[in-house]
């Protein structure tokens, strides 16, 4: 039997020298449609798959493979004596290399305004059927779905007279990695289109490796960085690098933390992040006054920390910033004076990320995305916290806030959700005085808050929790520092005690009756 080599592709990427070199090496091409014609264009004799079948494409191309002669040749066991003989009888020639990738269904879905008919047309059949298969008889098929492998095939050609079995077997399970991978994203794609809402009886995920972290969290844990996708122009692995040292762990994870806060604001603001939480939060009417009211709030914990923010960095800005040890400043965009000034700190990581700018935040939403948490033996699916409150905000206490205070009132909440549990937060003129996150008791974190808080401004600050208070201390520490307002959910069974505290000290207390743990 000829040796043969099936190639069908939609990324023709080296495609040519490959067939070339495997022709080289006595193998036929058979193919089929845009790939052969590609081929043909480049000088490679090629059979076409029907003159193997003698059947014709039909059905506008939605069967072209799926053939006994073309699977057969594929899945014949070449050690089989009995398949061997079945071959001979039915005429039918091995397949020894199988070089396929799908149709695709990933690019047709990110079009704007794909229809539902589009996307189920580049539902690809006879790729995966091909792919399964070749892959099933690794032992004696070579099945390749990635152009970077194409090269490693050839030498082993070359040098070793045939593609070892090792390599066929590393191929055949990066094929049920790139299948598997291609089904979910078109499952994930049908239940959005079905709009079911319930979470799947079979859960399947997909992501595509951006590229290898130099470790994880700690420096002896292996890490990779992988994105979804199918993007939103607002997330970090959209971010285009602009000067510094390669994003780490736990620059990765942390920059996240600061753009999912900074998502909160429709006005100009600037977001300083330290370990997964907010150290400084401001809001102001340019970029300078917002970042040196947020550095202000807490000059210490900033130093090595994250700087995200919703509108263009100037110069002006980009002076101060460059004062300081920042690991990673995230804009929608940059003057050429301030990126100059950045850039001369080479390991400062300057991102571009041109969807969290204040026009472009409504245009890009998260809105419908999961968020997930690996347990062992599992794994926690819930909706994101997208969220400020339920319904309308409650007024409990005998004085209600001023203006100055709703809004004071209303920035901290938006912070505080994205504080580590418990977490409180005292704020004043749209700024973070002092943050207590992760404490095991909520008087601890409100405790630290407070000490954290400027003394000479806490007076007439508000103050937020992410979840209810289970006593009045945490009033009483508040009110003893000069705290004039209070925002929690509400719905503890000793709410009364924390209302009547606040009447006592003339606090304003409004319930939003929606928690917000972050673990």
């Amino acid at each position: 039997m000829n040796k043969r080599a099936f190639i069908s592709v939609s990324d023709k990427t080296n495609i040519v020298e490959f067939a070339k070199g495997l022709i080289g090496f006595g193998y036929e091409i058979v193919s089929t449609g845009g790939t052969q014609k590609t081929l043909e264009e480049n000088g490679v004799k090629v059979i076409n798959v029907s003159q193997i079948t003698g059947f014709p494409e039909c059905l506008d191309g939605r069967v072209k493979t799926l053939h006994p002669k073309v699977h057969a040749g594929i899945l014949a066991i070449r050690s089989n004596e009995e398949h061997m003989k079945q071959l001979k009888e039915l005429d039918i020639n091995t397949i020894d290399i199988v070089v396929v990738n799908l149709y695709p269904f990933k690019q047709t879905i990110k079009k704007p305004n794909v229809s539902l008919e589009e996307a189920i047309e580049n539902i690809d059949i006879g790729g995966p059927s091909m792919l399964r298969a070749a892959a099933k008889n690794w032992q004696d098929v070579t099945v390749i779905v990635d152009a970077e492998d194409y090269g490693r095939v050839l030498d082993e050609i070359k040098n070793k007279g045939d593609v070892t079995s090792n390599l066929k077997f590393k191929l055949s399970a990066k094929v049920f990695e790139h299948t598997a991978a291609y089904d979910a994203l078109i499952a994930d794609y049908m239940r959005k289109k079905a709009d079911i809402s319930e979470f799947p009886q079979k859960l399947t995920l997909t992501f595509e490796k951006i590229y290898d972290l130099r470790y994880g969290e700690n420096p002896h844990q292996r890490a990779a960085f992988f994105k979804d996708p199918i993007t939103t122009g607002y997330s970090l692995v959209d971010a285009k690098q602009l000067n510094g040292k390669e994003l780490s762990f736990n620059n990765i994870n942390d920059t996240n933390g600061a753009l999912e806060l900074l998502r909160e604001f429709d006005k100009l603001a600037v977001v300083a992040v330290k370990h997964a939480n907010p150290c400084g939060v401001a809001c102001a009417g340019n970029i300078y006054d917002a970042y040196m009211k947020a550095y202000e709030s807490d000059p210490v914990s900033i130093y090595g920390g994250i700087i995200a923010t919703n509108t263009e960095i100037d110069a002006k800005a980009a002076a101060e910033m460059a004062k300081i040890f920042l690991e990673i400043i995230v804009a929608p965009s940059y003057t050429k004076e301030a990126l100059e000034i950045l850039s001369q700190k080479k390991n400062l990581r300057v991102l571009e990320l041109k969807g969290i700018s204040l026009e472009q935040r409504n245009i890009k939403t998260l809105d419908l995305e999961m968020d997930f948490k690996k347990v062992m033996g599992g794994l926690l699916l819930q909706d994101a916290d997208r969220e400020l409150c339920s319904g309308q905000i409650q007024v409990v206490t005998k004085r209600g806030p001023s203006e100055e205070e709703l809004k004071d009132l209303m920035c901290a909440w938006k912070i505080v959700k994205h504080v580590k549990s418990n977490a409180i937060l005292v704020a004043k003129d749209m700024t973070t005085l002092g943050i207590g996150p992760g404490q095991v008791s909520r008087i601890w974190a409100t405790d630290a808050a407070i000490e954290r808080s400027n003394k000479d401004k806490i007076k007439g600050a508000v103050l937020a929790s992410d979840a209810y208070f289970p006593f009045d201390d945490c009033v009483k520490e508040a009110a003893a520092a000069g705290v004039t307002a209070i925002i929690q959910p509400g719905g503890s069974i000793r709410d009364a005690d924390s209302i009547k505290a606040c009447d006592e000290n003339g606090i304003a207390m409004i319930f939003t009756g929606m928690r917000h743990f972050k673990h």
